[in-house]
C-alpha cells in the first residue's frame, strides 16, 4: 500500500513512497523517454560554431524544457542573433543525428509494460512539436502505447506554465492531483508541479536543485526506480 510520511530531504534511493496512488502517468519526452537532449546539445553547439559563436553548456541548459528559446538566445548573443535561421539549422542537423539512431532511455519499455499490467493510462506532455515526437519516437514503436500525446501547439502557454500537463490530464480524463508526472528538466518540473501533479524528476543533463527537491515528491535515478514505486 502506498503511503506518505512527509517530504524530508528527497534524494536518490530514498524509501518513502508516493503521496497518493496514481491514476495516470504523464511523461516528458526529450531526456526522459529518449536520449535526445544530448543530440540537441551537440546540434546547437555545432550550429552556433558555424555562425561564429561559442555556446556554453550553461546557455544550452537554460533552454532545456522551454518551448521557445528566443529569449535565452537574444539575451546571451544580442538582438541581432538570427534565431529563426539558427533554430531551422538546428532542427535539420538534429533530424540527421536522430535518423542515424537515438536510444530510448533506460527503463522506458519496462515501465510501459508495467503500466499495461496495472491498467494505468499514460500521456506524453512535451515542449517539442508533434513532428519531433514522430521523429524521435517513431522508430521505437512506443508512440502507440500512449493514450494521448500533447505537444507544442496543443496548449496556450508552454513549460514552465502548467498548460501542457493540464491538457494531458484533461485528455486522459484524470484529475491532475491523481496524475504522476515524470520530468528531467527544471522547467518541466515547474510545469508539472504547478499543475498540481505528483512530480518525480529523473535527471538527465540537469542536476536537481533545492527548488527541484522542494517541488518533487522524489528524485529518481531512472525509470526503473519510478517503476518500483508503482506497485
Amino acid at each position: 500500500m502506498l503511503d506518505w510520511a512527509g517530504r524530508g530531504d528527497l534524494g536518490y534511493g530514498q524509501t518513502m513512497s508516493l503521496p497518493r496512488i496514481p491514476k495516470a502517468v504523464v511523461f516528458d519526452m526529450d531526456g526522459l523517454l529518449v536520449d535526445t537532449e544530448t543530440v540537441y546539445r551537440d546540434a546547437m553547439t555545432a550550429v552556433a560554431g558555424e555562425m561564429g559563436h561559442a555556446m556554453s553548456l550553461d546557455v544550452f541548459k537554460a533552454m532545456i524544457g522551454l518551448p521557445d528559446n528566443r529569449e535565452v538566445l537574444v539575451g546571451h548573443y544580442g538582438a541581432d542573433f538570427p534565431v529563426t535561421a539558427f533554430n531551422a539549422r538546428v532542427v535539420g542537423l538534429a533530424d540527421e543525428m536522430v535518423a542515424a539512431g537515438v536510444a530510448l532511455k533506460t527503463g522506458v519499455l519496462e515501465i510501459l509494460d508495467h503500466l499495461d499490467m496495472l491498467g494505468l493510462p499514460r500521456a506524453i506532455a512535451t515542449s517539442s512539436s508533434h513532428r519531433a515526437v514522430a521523429s524521435h519516437l517513431g522508430a521505437s514503436g512506443v508512440i502507440s502505447r500512449f493514450h494521448a500525446v500533447v505537444a507544442k501547439g496543443d496548449y496556450a502557454r508552454g513549460k514552465p506554465h502548467p498548460d501542457p500537463y493540464l491538457t494531458a490530464a484533461s485528455r486522459l480524463g484524470v484529475a491532475p492531483h491523481l496524475c504522476l508526472a515524470l520530468e528531467d528538466s527544471h522547467n518541466g518540473v515547474r510545469a508539472a508541479s504547478s499543475a498540481g501533479m505528483m512530480t518525480i524528476m529523473v535527471p538527465d543533463l540537469l542536476d536537481p536543485t533545492e527548488e527541484m527537491h522542494a517541488l518533487c515528491v522524489r528524485i529518481a535515478r531512472d525509470l526503473h526506480e519510478v517503476q518500483g514505486l508503482l506497485g
